[in-house]
Formats: C-alpha cells, structure tokens, sequence
C-alpha cells in the first residue's frame, strides 16, 4: 500500500446529456435521466480513484465557507476521504457545468469562485509530507508552495496540466519545471501530437509525459525507456460519458508506476481503467478494481504476466 498527498480544486458538477454540441438555442429541454449532479473536481477525481486502488490518501483542498465539510463524500461509490485538510476559507465552493453528446464532445462552463486569491495552510501539508511516497498536484494557485516544499522534501511529484496552452504557458511553467510526472491534454495543442510532447520533454525534462489524445488514444514518453509510444484506446465498456476519464488514466498510471516502476505495465492498466470508467456518468465513479484489471490485461495483452507482483 502507498501514501499519496492529493492537492486541487473541489468542485461542485453538473452533468448534462444534449443531443449535440454547439447546443441549439431552445427554451425548454425535457429529456429524462439526462443531468447528473456531484461532487468532483480533477484532483477530487484523482483522490478517489487512488483510494480505490487500495492506496492511503491524504486530500488537501478548499470549499466554501458555508458548505458541510462532508459534502467531499457525497459520491456514488463506497470510498470516503479523510477531510481533516479540507478548508472552508472559499466564498463558495467551485462549481462545473459540463455538457457532453453522443459524439464524445465536452463543453465546460466553470467558476472557481475566489479559489486563485486564496492561499491553503500549508503548514498542514508539510507535516504530512515525510509520509508520502509520491505528491499529486494541480496547477491551481494555492498548490505552488506545495510543490516547493515536496521538491526540499525531494518526493516524487505528479502535476496534471490542466488546459495547456502556448498562451497559458507562461503561468504553467514553475509546474512543468518542478514535475516528475506530467499529464496534458491535447484538447488545445493544433500541431503535431509528437512533436508537442518531444517539445515538453526537450525543454522541461521530466521522467514521464502522457499527453492525452480522447478518442486517439495517447502519447507517453519515459525517460527509463527513452522513447515515444502511441497506444490506442482499448474497449472494456461500452461509452456512456467521457467526462474524468483523464483523471482516472493518470491516476491509475500513477498507482502502478509507484507500485512497479514500469511505465508501460502502469500506461497499459492504465488505458483499461479509463475505457471502463467511460461507461458510467460522473467523474467520481465506475472504477475496476485492481482485479479486473489484470484480468483485462491477460485478455489485450497475452505475451505478458497475469499477475501483478505485490
């Protein structure tokens, strides 16, 4: 079992289910079981699914002021977080709404409140930082002095790049220069998938990139293995909503790499995990245990073990 120190943003989501995106403009939409409230958030996301693959986790983020610091376990699944560094110093708590169609298209609409003026104690976090085996981070504000103080601590870190942009790069760089491990997107990136990621590499030189491509799969370069790898989305599930799928490939990318040291034993469970968390609506829920997973894996990939060491 590892430790984990998850630091990000709380959110409160809604999802909405439209017949396609753009949305056409019409007064009312009366369509059942189309919208799905909870609560969710990248690192929030992240958390969750660490947890469930058996690691211990200690989840450091903000809320409103007015909210029930138990609002964090208002998930679907039986998987509860300790809120012992959960702060209500927010106006409110952020909130998401996500729309999504049946092309596999997102459109987010998103208020962080006041979450970018607001600093988190950080005393909280550095006494739990001797125990870690590994930190997860966001790119928000209040996560920078967390990613100094585990860089002296010299931990492990893992930063999801949320949003990466040549524009947003600028604000983003303190966070790809301090990483070991970068999760990005290439919602926004227009060129060449292999050349965006061999740029990243170049210039910031982290141990292992995965740039996120959706429905193309993704790209994972590791510096063990020196090279850049394509792989294809595999199918255990049949889709029902995209939404937190990244969230749930890197964290479980996170916890067999820690686990194993094996970028592509953990990229390969990995893929698994997120095409079976694409059946289920919500970002918090629909997770195949650690079980199921080498199963899936004896059946895609045959020519490797069956079983995980422990």
């Amino acid at each position: 079992m590892s430790k984990f120190l998850v630091a990000g943003i709380t959110q409160k989501e809604t999802i909405v289910k439209v017949n396609q995106i753009p949305v056409p403009y019409k007064p009312v939409s009366d369509t059942t079981q189309s919208i799905h409230s909870s609560i969710g958030g990248d690192a929030y996301n992240e958390a969750i699914a660490l947890k469930w693959l058996g690691n211990m986790v200690d989840f450091f983020t903000m809320i409103g002021k007015d909210d029930d610091i138990n609002i964090i376990n208002q998930n679907q699944n039986d998987i509860k977080l300790y809120t012992d560094f959960v702060l209500k110093k927010l106006d409110a708590t952020p909130a998401a709404v996500i729309f999504y169609d049946s092309t596999r298209k997102q459109q987010l609409f998103e208020d962080i409140k006041n979450l970018r003026d607001t600093s988190y104690d950080v005393k909280l976090f550095e006494k739990q930082l001797p125990t870690a085996d590994m930190v997860v981070l966001a790119n928000a504000n209040f996560c920078r002095p967390l990613m100094q103080l585990a860089r002296e601590c010299n931990k492990k870190v893992a930063v999801n790049i949320r949003k990466f942009s040549y524009e947003t790069e600028i604000y983003n760089k303190f966070f790809l220069e301090n990483a070991d491990i970068l999760y990005l997107s290439d919602d926004d990136v227009d060129e060449d998938p292999y050349d965006f990621t061999k740029y990243i590499v170049d210039k910031y030189d982290p141990e292992v990139v995965i740039l996120g491509q959706g429905a193309d799969g993704l790209i994972i370069y590791s510096r063990n293995i020196g090279t850049y790898v394509h792989y294809k989305p595999v199918k255990t599930n049949e889709i029902v909503n995209t939404v937190g799928a990244g969230n749930a490939l890197f964290s479980c990318f996170l916890h067999y790499y820690n686990k194993t040291g094996d970028s592509t034993l953990a990229i390969k469970n990995a893929l698994l995990f997120a095409s079976y968390k694409i059946g289920f609506v919500g970002t918090s829920n629909g997770f195949m245990t650690e079980e199921q997973i080498e199963t899936w894996h004896a059946l895609i990939w045959k020519d490797e073990k069956k079983h995980l060491d422990s």
